[in-house]
């Protein structure tokens, strides 16, 4: 099935005139792209719509809040689009295209600036992973990678996969969200898993569904499909205000992945990006809401961390006491700071790291569990 883009505002048939010309002040900096597809799941009747929320401007984007690059990727970029910030894990921006553009997102400077940031040489992009043993697992993301032509995407899986210390290549997507259409109706596509995601070197396809509207018969087809195929599913979502930010919805979140087995992944802190601040979340209420919907799932349904991904690493926020909020390396930049834990006093205005101030408390726990581990028994 065809499913045709709208690029501009007065394409979007559910906008008023008024609306769209109130609108493009917030388009005209940030752009805005979508599908007749996706836009055909917003209820308009209801101007709180969560996927009207995910994917149609609003004047907040123009507070002024949060950068550019709000964890520092650059700081881990080693060339072109391409980040080795953790020591097993690479990552290559291999599109600056996607199936709709998130209001909410974190890399607002790729549609800023056209290609800058994405991959450039994607030869020398696995010749560097291909020199550098310790990479056991590659995230490619962009952008989409599913945006990219299949011959285009068979070739970088197909030069990952020839790479022996390559376990694991991830692609992270928001495709079956924004176009399910594109997995079903491209079988060249699903036999790129069916070549390349093998019984000892999984593929694994990291969806973006962040409401459980988005989880629609012909979503749950294309995730079928690329099962079959051989790929692992799991789901990653930041957490957003207006649309999953009610424990009830991000419960319902949680059960139906876990009923299609999707496994529920990451929930993210939304990141301080330019014009996110009307998305995001304390991060006290944040673990509030996080935990107040895991209660009320099964295990399976619960399995999902809530982490910052910050410059230092990727932090889980663990525990919030009366007086105190408790952070973990879940995976941290220096390889060393995994599963340190730092305690700070509560703030209950704080929406990253850096808003909390000096920790009372920093502690590597578990100091001597991997003492007399060679690094070839840790890989």
């Amino acid at each position: 099935m065809k499913v045709k883009s709208v690029l501009h505002l007065d394409q979007v048939k559910g906008l008023n005139p008024a609306e769209q010309e109130k609108l493009k002040a917030v388009s005209s900096k940030y752009a805005f792209a979508s599908n007749e597809y996706y836009l055909s799941l917003i209820n308009w009747s209801d101007p709180k719509d969560p996927i009207r929320r995910i994917i149609v401007p609003c004047n907040e984007e123009l507070d002024m809040w949060g950068t550019l690059d709000p964890s520092n990727e650059g700081k881990y970029t080693v060339m072109p689009g391409v980040e080795h910030k953790y020591y097993r894990t690479a990552l290559i921006m291999v599109s600056n295209a996607c199936g709709g553009i998130c209001r909410y997102c974190f890399r607002k400077r790729i549609f800023l600036k056209g290609k800058a940031g994405v991959v450039k040489d994607i030869d020398a992009a696995i010749r560097y992973i291909s020199d550098h043993k310790e990479i056991t697992n590659v995230l490619l993301t962009g952008g989409d990678p599913f945006m990219l032509a299949t011959s285009r995407l068979d070739k970088i899986v197909g030069a990952l996969r020839a790479i022996d210390h390559v376990q694991i290549i991830r692609i992270g997507t928001k495709i079956t969200s924004y176009n399910p259409h594109r997995i079903l109706d491209d079988p060249k596509l699903l036999d790129i898993f069916r070549k390349y995601s093998t019984p000892d070197k999984r593929m694994y396809v990291i969806t973006h569904f962040s409401h459980e509207r988005e989880l629609t018969d012909v979503a749950l087809k294309a995730l079928a499909e690329l099962k079959s195929a051989g790929a692992i599913i799991a789901n990653q979502t930041p957490l957003l205000r207006g649309v999953n930010d009610d424990p009830v919805a991000l419960a319902q979140l949680f059960r139906r992945l876990s009923y299609i087995g999707n496994t529920p992944y990451y929930v993210f802190q939304c990141r301080p990006a330019t014009g996110n601040k009307t998305f995001a979340v304390p991060v006290e209420e944040g673990y509030a809401i996080f935990e107040k919907a895991k209660s009320m799932v099964s295990g399976l349904a619960k399995r999902a961390r809530f982490v910052m991904s910050h410059s230092s690493g990727k932090i889980e926020i663990i525990a919030v006491t009366k007086e105190h909020t408790y952070f973990k390396y879940h995976r941290a930049a220096i390889d060393e700071d995994c599963g340190k834990i730092m305690v700070f006093r509560r703030n209950t205005q704080a929406y990253w790291l850096e808003d909390y101030g000096e920790p009372v408390l920093v502690e590597k726990l578990f100091t001597g569990l991997h003492q007399n581990v060679g690094e070839d028994e840790l890989a």
